[in-house]
């Protein structure tokens, strides 16, 4: 198909729905591949060149499922694509569908800019209208069975603060200052992953290890991070807020007491600081696992409170369940592994996008990476759940990670959620093999899902099944790794 673009723009956004592989679908070479501008939910955005307007430059798509955006590029504004959560239908209220449409109909009868308007807290304002809007509404495509989607370009001082006036159940992603190109996982990593799989077996060694992992310390930790045990004193994990500040500095010394050497790694300023930490391998080799999760949160609109036991506390306590049992058995990896609690994720991934480009810049050899996002919630009637993400990441691993487990938990049903997207993106874009961990076999039902009241304490939050996918993420680890353990250890 021939796009003939109406008016005069300076730049033509082509809107596609994911594929897995963007290269199988591109007819010209480098119309696609060398203007990428990323994923984000169930649409891959480019930067589409004029000379490639005059081809049928893509395969696969009609002429419904492509937007194609004439784009006055301003040198001075940030694109933001705006991404609703794939969301149940219990959670698509009359209230909220309203909060939508009247969030989107405001800024697109005027434009609105921030900074004048009445400031909510340290990190809310809301917005208020003016002569030259700071927010510029581009694209909105709201369909009532979700997936919504939007995208406004921004005063670049003002993008930290979308990310606190959307509606509840969006999140904002921020796109590239210029297209880069699309970075495909390249095969050698796949074939590793697929060798990986070929040689999973039942091993009475991981399945001790996996099941030490502690329920009383993770109810602990997670209870300190949402402020719910009164010690903390966290009322919110904002990255902008002082607890975001407290919490990098007691996940550092807790993982470093179990043998990681760790640094706190800033990446914008304004920002809490993503927490990294090393396990270095006991043999000569540059390869590195990598499990992760984000200790950020975010609360309900205008309020301070935001405890993020769900999201996403309780990814972070899986890591701090596994670095526990690291700890205690005293084992040692043949590959070096990395535990990392990202923080930036609920303002557009800005922590690991960060940290996967300096792993990239520094060619980092990382053989495989895990998210855990949203562990906790366990919908009334439904069986424990592990969701692996339907749109990003890599099959392969999402394939070794449902293997594992069938093998060491299978009190969990696994499936595919359309949930999206975590931290696993980010290195995802930069060609590393990865994928997710969540809790549902399906849409987020979490009646608490950013919201004030994401506390540990109530119904619905399971503990249980978040040491279960805890596990099936170490069993994966130890597998991927390598481990050795003392030869007098006893995991009893």
């Amino acid at each position: 198909m021939v796009f003939s673009p109406a008016g005069v723009a300076s730049a033509l956004l082509f809107v596609a729905p994911y594929t897995p592989n963007i290269a199988t679908i591109e007819t010209t070479p480098g119309c696609l591949t060398d203007n990428f501008y990323g994923t984000y939910g169930g649409r891959s955005i480019f930067h589409i060149p004029p000379t490639c307007l005059e081809t049928s430059f893509i395969k696969g798509s009609s002429i419904q499922s492509v937007s194609l955006l004439p784009y006055v590029a301003n040198g001075e504004r940030q694109l933001v694509w705006l991404q609703e959560s794939a969301i149940d239908s219990s959670l698509a209220t009359p209230e909220y569908e309203a909060e939508v449409h009247g969030f989107f109909r405001w800024l697109g009868e005027d434009g609105y800019s921030m900074g004048g308007g009445q400031q909510l807290s340290g990190h809310q304002h809301l917005l208020s209208s003016a002569d030259e809007p700071g927010v510029e509404l581009h694209l909105v495509d709201l369909q009532p069975a979700g997936g919504s989607h939007g995208l406004i370009a921004v005063e670049p001082s003002l993008v930290p603060s979308i990310e606190a006036l959307l509606p509840r159940y969006w999140k904002p992603y921020i796109l590239p200052k210029q297209p880069t190109s699309y970075i495909p996982v390249p095969k050698p990593a796949i074939e590793h992953v697929k060798n990986l799989l070929e040689t999973v077996r039942f091993d009475p060694v991981v399945s001790s290890l996996v099941n030490n992992i502690s329920l009383s310390q993770m109810r602990d930790d997670i209870r300190w991070l949402t402020g719910e045990d009164g010690k903390s004193g966290i009322v919110s994990r904002h990255s902008f807020a002082e607890g975001s500040r407290v919490a990098a500095n007691w996940l550092k010394e807790r993982f470093e007491e179990t043998g990681a050497s760790c640094e706190l790694k800033t990446f914008l300023t304004g920002f809490a600081p993503n927490v990294a930490c090393k396990y270095s391998s006991s043999v000569d080799t540059t390869s590195t696992v990598l499990i992760s999760g984000h200790y950020d949160s975010r609360g309900s609109f205008g309020s301070q409170r935001a405890p993020g036991g769900n999201d996403d506390g309780s990814g972070t306590v899986a890591l701090l369940g596994i670095a526990h049992v690291i700890a205690h058995s005293s084992l040692t990896f043949r590959s070096n592994v990395e535990l990392v609690a990202f923080a930036g994720e609920e303002q557009g991934l800005y922590g690991s996008k960060a940290y996967a480009r300096e792993m990239r810049e520094k060619d980092a050899n990382i053989t495989l990476m895990i998210q855990a996002d949203m562990l906790g919630y366990h919908a009334p009637g439904e069986p424990p759940q592990l969701g692996l993400p339907m749109y990003i990441g890599t099959p392969e691993v999402a394939q070794l990670v449902s293997k594992m487990s069938a093998i060491y938990s299978p009190e969990l049903t696994v499936g595919y959620t359309a949930a999206c997207c975590s931290d696993h993106q980010s290195f995802h874009e930069q060609g590393y093999a990865s994928t997710q961990v969540f809790e549902r076999a399906g849409s987020i039902a979490d009646p608490m899902y950013h919201n004030s009241g994401d506390l540990s304490e109530r119904p619905g939050y399971d503990l249980s099944q978040i040491r279960s996918i805890a596990k099936v993420q170490f069993a994966t680890l130890l597998h991927a790794a390598g481990f050795d353990l003392p030869d007098d250890e006893d995991l009893n």
